[in-house]
């Protein structure tokens, strides 16, 4: 009888042991997995994948929507510092337009300004930089804006370590040899798990694209733009990559209705479209320019907003909270090039896609010579 009770109260632990190490192995497996990203970023990752969506979502919603931006200028080391201008840039008629200034506000140093970066061989900017304040109530919100020429650089999409999934050729980041081209860096979008759309590069597909979808267009030029599944941007022979992210939150120059209601999820999970947190996103003008935009401490609708002020027609959010949200422009220096981040209060180092990264992204480089 003592036998059978040793034996059982064994097996007992056993089964307990394992209910508490496969756990521990996941979770130190997610933490020393190839590829960037902070430790809080993997555990919460991990926490994710394993059942705590809803937990994270509850303890997001309730930070981020109580933590309200203040409504008075921001401080100024928020603000970026313009780059001294290039000697060889020609006059551009064909650049971004004005970016607008919140009525009754006093104009902080460099605000509602294009500072041009890279050039082309002719002499144009193929990229400007500038910053914006979307929100009239929160005066203290900086939303950064970059401005990228369209038909003059070629756009890469590169998968991440952990991110669409699968196995992927390169080594999920910059190539070096593209190093001395480099326009911009930035980010991408959701993890997969928290999309219902897919992802498509050269060929192969990490999951299927779904009609009515955001999407993030390459093709085998190199060009870019970004429209709606379906409706604005189909799948052709010449689409080199697709990236999906919820659906479009800027259409026709205006922000979406219903972004601060966000029924049926289009944005997101529940009240997520209501927190104060860092979201970017990525669009197009009426020329088809890209640009891009993030910024710290906007909900939803502040995000659409900064987009539409930019000059964006059709856009889309992208990946959002702290240490998601990254851009570079980059110049070249010598023989190589030097990264410039959008925003000084972003989390992430500047260089961050030259090494391994979790979460697929994407950078652009010079069409030709430039310089």
């Amino acid at each position: 009888m003592k036998a059978r009770r040793r034996r059982l109260l064994g097996l007992v632990a056993l089964f307990l042991a394992i209910v508490m190490i496969v756990p521990g192995v996941s979770y130190v497996q997610a933490l020393t997995a190839p590829g960037s990203a902070t430790f809080t970023m993997r555990t919460v990752d991990w926490i994710r994948g394993h059942g705590g969506n809803p937990v994270i979502n509850a303890i997001e919603n309730w930070y981020y929507t109580r933590k309200k931006p203040a409504a008075g200028p921001p401080d100024s080391a928020t603000l970026p510092t313009a780059a001294a201008p290039s000697r060889n840039a020609v006059k551009d008629t064909q650049g971004p337009a004005a970016l607008p200034l919140l009525p009754g506000v006093t104009r902080l140093p460099g605000e509602s300004t294009w500072h041009a970066g890279r050039l082309a061989r002719n002499g144009k900017p193929l990229i400007y930089t500038g910053y914006l304040r979307p929100d009239a109530a929160h005066q203290s919100v900086v939303a950064g804006v970059a401005w990228m020429r369209a038909g003059s650089s070629v756009a890469h999409l590169v998968a991440g370590t952990t991110q669409p999934g699968g196995t992927w050729p390169g080594s999920s980041s910059v190539p070096f040899s593209e190093l001395p081209n480099l326009v911009a860096t930035f980010n991408s979008g959701f993890k997969m798990a928290d999309i219902s759309g897919g992802f498509y590069l050269d060929g192969n597909y990490a999951r299927p694209l779904m009609d009515g979808q955001a999407s993030i267009v390459i093709d085998k030029q190199g060009g870019i733009t970004v429209g709606s599944w379906g409706r604005d941007v189909k799948m052709t022979a010449n689409v080199a990559a697709v990236r999906q992210n919820l659906a479009l939150i800027v259409e026709n120059g205006q922000p979406v209705n219903g972004l601060s209601v966000n029924a049926l999820g289009r944005w997101g999970s529940p009240r997520n479209q209501l927190q104060y947190t860092w979201r970017s996103g990525l669009g197009v003008d009426a020329h088809g320019n890209l640009i891009y935009v993030a910024g710290n401490h906007m909900n939803l609708t502040a995000l659409a907003t900064a987009m539409a002020d930019a000059g964006v027609v059709r856009g889309m959010q992208l990946d959002i909270h702290t240490g998601m949200a990254s851009f570079s422009s980059w110049k070249p220096v010598g023989g190589t090039s030097t990264p410039t981040k959008l925003l000084p209060e972003m989390t992430r180092a500047a260089d961050r896609y030259l090494v391994p990264d979790q979460r697929d992204f994407l950078y652009l480089t010079a069409a030709g010579a430039a310089s």
